[in-house]
Parts: C-alpha cells; sequence; structure tokens
C-alpha cells in the first residue's frame, strides 16, 4: 500500500531530528540491593560508588553511601523505606547530601533536607551546600574575644560564652539542659545574633515547647529549627546535626552571628551506634564504632570564629549531652568535653533542691573564659566564684550542727545570698544592665540586710525600679569598661533604696 503525502511529511521531520541529535555511547551502572532492614540496605554491583554518595532506589527513596566494602556497599535510608527490598535496582547519583540555605529558611521548622513540617510550603533555597563541609583553617580563624550573653546571672558571671565558642551543656535527664540553651536563644532577642535549634530524636511535645517558648518571648523570625523526629529515618536523624550546621554556616559566611544549639549529641550517638551495628561494622567500647569521636569532632569543629578578611562572622555551638546518674567519665560525655572549650553541668541534686538553674559550679569551665567577658561584668564577678565555693565547702559543715563564729556565719549568709541570686526563673533572661546591679548588691552586701526569702523578691523588682530610678544602668552595653563612679555611686543608692522598700514591707 503507498504511503500517504502526510505520513512522508512526518517520516521527513522525524528523519531531520534524528539526524541533529548529538547520539554518544553511555554507560549506566545499576547495582541491587542485597539485604535492606531497619533502616539500612547493602547494595551490591556499584563499585565505583564513592564515600558520602547519594543513590537512588526505584521507588525514588535516597540512600548514602557510608560504608565501602570490596563486592559490598552499605547506605543509610534517609527516607521511607518502603519498595525497597532484596534484588530492587539502585543507582549512583554522584552527588553528595545537600541542604538548601537561604534567609528564606527563618522562622520555618524543616528536616535536614529542607523539606518543611510546620505545615507551610517548602521554603526557597538561595543554594544547595554539602551537609558535609570542612572546618574553617587555622589561618581563617580569628580570636574568640566578643562576648555571647545568655541572659543566665550563673552563666555569664562564672562561665562566660563567646562568639565561635563550643560549650557543652551536660546533665541528667531532666536537669535544665535544654532550658538552658533555649534562655540563651531567647535573650538573643536583642542582638542580631540567628539562632538554630536542631533537634535529633526529641519527643514531638518537647521541640514544640522549644517553639512555642520562642514564639512568646524571642525573636522567631531570627530563629530556625531542623529537626530530625523519633519517626524520621535513622539516617535522616543522623544528617540533621549537620544539615543545621550548614544552614548556619551560610550566615556566617556573610558575616552575622549564629547560635547552633543541638539536642541532642547523646541520642545522635546512640543512633550512629545503631546503623553501624546494622551494617556489621566492627563493635568498640560500649558497643560504638571506632570513629564515633570523629562524626562529633568534624561536627563541632565547624564553629568558629572567621578573621576580618573572611567577614568576621561566628558560629557558636551549644551542643547538649546525656548522663547516667551523673556520670561525666562515661564514654560519649568524655569525648565530647575533649572536643569542646568547656562545660556547663548540671546537678541533678541541685535541680532537686530547686536551684534552677541547676549549674555546677565546681564542675563547669569556660575554657575562654574571661577573655570574652563584657568588662563592667568582669570587674565584679572576679571574686564571685571563689566566695561561692568557699561558701559551699563551709556550708557542709554546718550540716552537722557545729558551732561556727562570727565570722564563718556571716560567709555563710552571704553565701546563700549569692546562691539565691544566681537562682533564676525560666524565659526570664537578665540584661547586662540588671546583672551589674545584681552583683554590686551582693559584693557592696546590700543583700546582706535583708532576709533570705526577700532575695528574690530583690531580683524580681530590680529591672522596674532601674528603669524609673536609674535608667542608665541598663544601657550597659559589652563595650563598656568600669562603672564611671558617678554612676556606681547612683547605683548603689538606687540598689539601697530598694532593699529599704522590701525591708519596710517585711515578709
Amino acid at each position: 500500500m503507498p504511503l500517504s503525502d502526510e505520513l512522508h511529511r512526518w517520516i521527513g521531520h522525524a528523519e531531520v531530528r534524528i539526524a541533529g541529535m548529538a547520539v554518544a555511547p553511555g554507560i549506566e551502572r545499576i547495582g541491587r540491593v542485597v539485604r535492606v532492614g531497619d533502616g539500612v540496605a547493602t547494595v551490591a554491583g556499584l563499585p565505583e560508588t564513592r564515600l558520602d554518595e547519594l543513590l537512588v532506589f526505584e521507588s525514588g527513596s535516597l540512600g548514602l553511601a557510608i560504608d565501602l566494602g570490596e563486592e559490598e556497599i552499605g547506605c543509610i535510608l534517609l527516607g521511607d523505606a518502603g519498595g525497597i527490598a532484596a534484588g530492587t535496582n539502585v543507582r549512583g547519583s554522584g552527588e553528595v547530601a545537600r541542604a538548601p540555605v537561604g534567609a528564606a529558611l527563618l522562622g520555618r521548622v524543616v528536616d535536614a533536607f529542607g523539606m518543611p513540617l510546620d505545615g507551610g510550603m517548602p521554603p526557597p533555597a538561595e543554594e544547595l551546600l554539602p551537609v558535609e563541609r570542612p572546618a574553617p583553617a587555622i589561618v581563617d580563624r580569628d580570636l574568640v574575644q566578643r562576648p555571647l550573653a545568655s541572659g543566665l546571672l550563673v552563666v555569664d558571671a562564672m562561665i562566660p560564652l563567646g562568639r565561635g565558642q563550643r560549650e557543652l551543656i551536660i546533665g541528667d535527664r531532666g536537669t535544665g539542659k535544654t532550658a538552658v540553651a533555649v534562655d540563651a536563644m531567647i535573650n538573643q532577642r536583642s542582638t542580631e545574633v540567628i539562632c538554630i535549634y536542631a533537634a535529633v530524636g526529641q519527643k514531638s511535645s518537647s521541640v514544640n515547647n522549644v517553639i512555642d517558648a520562642m514564639r512568646r518571648f524571642g525573636a522567631i523570625e531570627r530563629c530556625l529549627f531542623v529537626i530530625g523526629g523519633p519517626d524520621a529515618a535513622p539516617g535522616l536523624q543522623w544528617l540533621t546535626p549537620y544539615a543545621a550546621c550548614t544552614m548556619g554556616e551560610h550566615f556566617l559566611a556573610q558575616g552575622r552571628d549564629v547560635l547552633l544549639v543541638i539536642d541532642d549529641l547523646t541520642k545522635h550517638a546512640a543512633v550512629y551506634r545503631q546503623l553501624s551495628l546494622l551494617l556489621r561494622r566492627p563493635p568498640g567500647r560500649e558497643a560504638y564504632p571506632g570513629d564515633v569521636f570523629y562524626i562529633h569532632s568534624r561536627l563541632l569543629e565547624r564553629a568558629a570564629k572567621l578573621s576580618g578578611e573572611l567577614g568576621g562572622g561566628s558560629l557558636t555551638a551549644l551542643p547538649i549531652a546525656e548522663t547516667q546518674a551523673g556520670n561525666i567519665s562515661a564514654y560519649v560525655p568524655t569525648n565530647l568535653i575533649s572536643i569542646t572549650d568547656g562545660q556547663i553541668y548540671l546537678d541533678p541534686h541541685l535541680f532537686y533542691e530547686d536551684q534552677k538553674p541547676a549549674v555546677n559550679v565546681g564542675l563547669s569551665v569556660s575554657r575562654v573564659g574571661g577573655k570574652t567577658q563584657a568588662p563592667v561584668l568582669k570587674n565584679l564577678a572576679e571574686s564571685l566564684r571563689l566566695e561561692y565555693q568557699q561558701f559551699l565547702e563551709l556550708e557542709v559543715f554546718t550540716r552537722f550542727g557545729t558551732m561556727v563564729d562570727e565570722r564563718t556565719r556571716k560567709v555563710i549568709e552571704h553565701g546563700r545570698r549569692i546562691r539565691a541570686v544566681l537562682a533564676q526563673p525560666q524565659f526570664a533572661p537578665q540584661s547586662l544592665g540588671q546583672q551589674v546591679a545584681l552583683l554590686l548588691a551582693v559584693q557592696g552586701g546590700t543583700l546582706d540586710r535583708l532576709a533570705l526569702d526577700q532575695v528574690g523578691s530583690f531580683r524580681n523588682r530590680l529591672a522596674d525600679w532601674l528603669a524609673q530610678r536609674c535608667p542608665e544602668a541598663l544601657r550597659l552595653g559589652e563595650a563598656d569598661e568600669a562603672l564611671p563612679d558617678e554612676l556606681r555611686a547612683r547605683l548603689v543608692e538606687t540598689l539601697a533604696d530598694l532593699a529599704r522598700s522590701l525591708t519596710a514591707e517585711g515578709p
């Protein structure tokens, strides 16, 4: 049968299109799943796969190659394992895991890949950056000298934090570790610091409490929440802190200051142990793999203060670790203590005695120390730690009913007022001016004239009292040196007036 003219024209057009196509031979390597289960998969047939390369399964799910063998590849699943079974085809992507970055993520709740968890539309990304990035070199860093105020008197006066520091928050479960970190985030509402909260395996209720606290008391528009919930794939939980750090490094490169809270690295290590054991890696101490130290050091080393040539930005890390029965010498806690620049230890005994925040001053330290402390605060806090430690030692003897002389009694009464001043309600961070006034009241003996149960009222009324009687004290900044004599005299008189007003009211 002769072909029609229309079919002839169609064949002619097709021949022209085919002739214009660039045809070249290509090879597509396809592997297959050997076994799968519990968030991991073993793949064969992809010998050219690189470490940390993304693998794509037939179902569209992603995996991350973390264990390269001669015949097989161990990968962690980053999504739903549905549709993945033994024999399923898998392809290498040639790409590493990347996280979206940009200002559009601020105020949002997302997972490690930037997918929204708050019910909104996916935030537009300025670019995609690898979740695993090298830490800044030594020559690219600057000294950590500028303070990062937490708003907690016990921290800012005795365990000062600096922008670019790595300070571990450690303690037993339920002792207020997250509360300390959240108060530090809330205190940045009066600064330009961007706050990133990375949750690894935390309960949804706990995460929602943090988000609600930031909405009520903080600057939610400068916060980002990266969540790897307990119902997420273990691989996604493991990537969460790295992705959060990458999102923070985008602002670091712009010369901005970032505060990264990781809650918590104990669960992160447990997830990694689970994945490693499922991939049949040799277990080490407490069944953790041999590189459990490295996975945290390469993460926390990315926190830094950059040099002025690179914009002068900073990334401050506050990782959280959980101990069992106060055992800070356990494997993961000791690893993290050796990596970080100090630790804030929360004592369960202090917590149960209603001393909150329950910071154990003797076991807490900041290795950056007074170099980052505001000068006006440093001058007043120099002897505070020693006085408090002496009081704690003396108080132990008085519990046995030992008779003490008048001088010792005064030291103990003074120490009890220091302890009462260091107690602080949650979600109520103090400004630098309030902290200076409280330390001046302690140093000058103003609080010694008050009954112990009136010290809390003194602290709670202080902000309004200063705003009315001595507002210039509330305008003190981190760059101010020692208090001018005139301001110091006015502040002392203002504090004395407040103490007299409380004494007149009675208990």
